[in-house]
């Protein structure tokens, strides 16, 4: 009945909350198709693991609000009986936002909103910074942002397992293989004509096995895209003609590099997760002096995405100068190691895009939340979930997200992408 394309934790999420929605009544069939069932290159298990309220936009504000919700009580929703209970080492800790004299304006009305949808942050002038928090360095900041709950950070992993695991037992269905086509119904074989609003369905995916010259056609009603970083890339390469792919998703694999020091001096148990008013960002990773930091580079700075090789001298140059001007006891920190993960990029506005596609009736989009898909994602899967089987959405209202805003060219900026 239902493939979803992408099995890092947002496929596994749809596909959880499918078989939740519709229950027992319908028997409802389920298959994820993920391409790397080892995830050694999966957005998902790569990312530092985070969870904030501190976003610009009420809908991806309202959507960390349910996730911090569900991973309270993740038990109850992904507990699976005769098996261990989840652990997902969730480590409470706030985020700090600084921000410069020329940004303190914008940070306080975000605040403003993630306080009326009703997120606990405060708001720390310097000098209450510097009593909070007396190893940074405050001279050029005006105003901090600081959540009071609902934030810190967990392991990935074990989460995409818990969703993984509790989705199996319900029957759904999985599979390690590629798909490269989504082939259309005959009468819509051809590239569109006529107006605008014609739209085309899909008949059946090719999925490509591995170690096959072959593709295994799998019939089905519903596809879900939920790809990642390779979401925009699947419709192009799929065979769809070329009027059904634009606009184009706009989605992009952007490579990030997250690195790993040991500084004995540094930041205690209270460490938070520190976004610089430059772009760089840390947190504690355990409590024996270790931390876990990195930077997004500038736009025309963007590192090739074909592998993920990392480059220490970003780190030298870019972000250690940046961290040590922060904290300065970092001026003497000792570099552990690092590696590179995908973001799912959304070039457009760097939101996610939920819902169904605006041209192929039966093809579903859930990718380019551009870093913050892990901790959106019980929120964005149990949403689609409901479009699926329930033709609306129901717990949260997010059709500011569908594919509309690409087809109207209007956008909706997050300033909040770290």
């Amino acid at each position: 009945d239902v493939v979803v394309v992408g099995g890092g934790v947002v496929g596994w999420s749809v596909a959880y909350w499918l078989k939740v929605l519709e229950g027992s009544r319908h028997g409802m069939k389920v298959l994820v198709v993920e391409r790397d069932p080892t995830y050694s290159r999966a957005s998902t298990v790569l990312s530092v693991g985070g969870i904030r309220q501190q976003f610009s936009l009420p809908e991806n504000i309202r959507m960390s609000r349910f996730s911090a919700s569900f991973l309270r009580n993740i038990n109850e929703h992904l507990g699976v009986p005769n098996e261990p209970p989840i652990d997902i080492q969730f480590q409470p800790s706030g985020y700090l936002f600084l921000a410069s004299p020329q940004a303190a304006a914008r940070l306080e009305a975000t605040v403003q909103l993630q306080r009326e949808e009703g997120a606990q942050v405060a708001l720390l002038t310097p000098t209450q910074l510097k009593a909070k928090f007396p190893w940074i360095a405050t001279e050029d900041v005006a105003v901090a942002s600081y959540g009071l709950e609902d934030e810190g950070w967990f392991d990935p992993w074990t989460l995409l397992t818990a969703f993984r695991r509790k989705a199996i037992s319900l029957g759904v269905h999985s599979c390690s293989g590629e798909v490269r086509g989504l082939i259309l119904s005959d009468e819509h074989r051809v590239p569109l004509r006529g107006p605008a609003s014609a739209t085309a369905r899909i008949k059946h995916v090719h999925v490509h096995m591995p170690d096959s010259l072959e593709y295994q056609p799998v019939t089905c009603a519903i596809v879900i895209n939920a790809a990642g970083a390779w979401a925009g890339q699947l419709l192009e390469a799929a065979g769809l003609p070329g009027g059904l792919c634009q606009p184009p998703l706009p989605i992009q694999p952007r490579k990030r590099y997250v690195y790993s020091w040991h500084c004995p001096d540094g930041p205690g148990f209270s460490c938070p997760f520190l976004i610089d008013t430059t772009g760089a960002y840390f947190r504690r990773d355990g409590i024996a002096g270790n931390y876990l930091g990195g930077m997004s580079p500038p736009e025309e700075e963007e590192p090739d995405p074909g592998d993920l090789s990392v480059d220490d001298n970003f780190f030298q140059e870019q972000v250690w100068p940046r961290l040590a001007r922060r904290v300065p006891a970092f001026e003497s920190l000792r570099p552990r190691g690092a590696w590179a993960g995908y973001y799912d990029y959304n070039t457009f506005d760097r939101n996610g895009v939920l819902g169904p596609h605006p041209k192929v009736e039966n093809l579903f989009l859930a990718a380019g939340f551009s870093g913050h898909g892990l901790q959106h994602a019980p929120a964005a899967g149990r949403a689609l979930a409901e479009l699926v089987v329930k033709g609306r959405y129901e717990s949260l209202d997010l059709q500011r997200l569908g594919c509309r805003r690409l087809v109207e060219g209007e956008p909706l900026e997050e300033e909040g992408v770290v």
